[in-house]
């Protein structure tokens, strides 16, 4: 990773990879079915998972340095809505994630950030659950592109260990040409 771009997030210190792009989420443009699988409980020793589906569909924005991401599910019997903004800056050459879902309707207090390495993207952020400080971790691999998977964890010791609590594989919908 360079040294030379970089953005202090409080103790988090994200370089960009030497390869980091605009282009790095271009694989994640279209529309998707998405298998779920998260845990019923985080950062409590639980190994219950949940699995659920959704949908995401994904187009690029403001002449390609953003995306914009609507992630809909049925959870627990009612409607699910999310929406990730994904900006570029060329300066640093790093990603900030932006999330905000229909439980909370306003945008996560932190960003992930963090740029592609080859085919893994890997996205950080300083954040707090049931009032803890944790450090949160985005992961995409799209080493299959067809197939690409997205996972986050949680780490409450300042990213010694991690915690991977959720998962999703993406499946691209078909496009049925008449």
């Amino acid at each position: 990773m360079s040294q030379a771009a970089t953005r202090q997030t409080d103790d988090l210190k994200i370089a960009p990879s030497t390869t980091s792009s605009e282009n790095d989420f271009d694989f994640l443009v279209g529309s998707w079915t998405v298998r779920n699988r998260m845990l019923t409980e985080r950062l409590s020793n639980c190994s219950e998972w949940n699995e659920f589906d959704s949908t995401l569909d994904m187009h690029k924005v403001l002449l390609g340095s953003g995306n914009f991401e609507t992630y809909r599910a049925e959870r627990d019997g009612k409607p699910f809505e999310g929406m990730a903004v994904r900006l570029f800056d060329p300066n640093t050459r790093l990603w900030s994630i932006h999330w905000a879902d229909s439980n909370a309707a306003k945008l996560d207090d932190f960003p992930v950030v963090g740029s592609f390495e080859g085919s893994v993207g890997k996205f950080f952020a300083n954040d707090t659950l049931n009032g803890k400080e944790i450090v949160t971790l985005y992961q995409w691999d799209k080493t299959d592109p067809e197939h690409p998977v997205w996972s986050q964890a949680f780490s409450a010791d300042g990213g010694v260990t991690w915690e991977w609590n959720w998962y999703m594989t993406l499946t691209r919908k078909e496009t049925i040409t008449i």
